[in-house]
């Protein structure tokens, strides 16, 4: 690919980057929510209690991140942290009673984003929605 190529894909992926992120911005904002945090408690709505580590892995964040994550998360009420009765090292992650009560917003405004993110396509979404999914993997660093 020359550099001309190069610089259009990756202008496109910037952009593309950078608009999902503010729009997800505008519609956490009203939730109390920063961007990632999403990514949390949707994880432990759709799985039950996780482990910080097991949350790190689903996220993709590292665990230093999600430690921060989760502190902010506890401190809001949304979530509650208790060490593991088996592993001395872990800490159990799960959503509070007003965690539980905020995810028919959370999954409106996460249903939201998506609409908003695929509203510009003029062709098959979920062609688009598998081709993304490709570009990604084409950029995961254990491929």
């Amino acid at each position: 690919m020359d550099s001309t190529a190069a610089k259009q894909v990756n202008d496109a992926v910037r952009a593309l980057a950078m608009r999902h992120r503010a729009a997800a911005a505008g519609l956490l904002a009203p939730l109390g929510l920063h961007p990632g945090q999403e990514v949390l408690l949707l994880e432990l709505h759709a799985h039950g209690e996780r482990t910080q580590a097991q949350l790190a892995a689903a996220s993709g964040c590292e665990p230093p991140t999600i430690t921060g994550s989760v502190r902010k998360l506890e401190s809001a009420g949304l979530l509650v942290r208790r060490p593991s009765p088996t592993d001395g090292r872990a800490t159990i992650v799960e959503l509070s009673d007003r965690g539980r009560s905020l995810m028919p917003a959370l999954q409106a405004a996460w249903c939201e984003l998506a609409e908003r993110t695929l509203s510009g396509l003029s062709g098959d979404r979920d062609r688009a929605t598998a081709l993304l999914g490709e570009m990604a993997t084409g950029l995961d660093p254990r491929a």
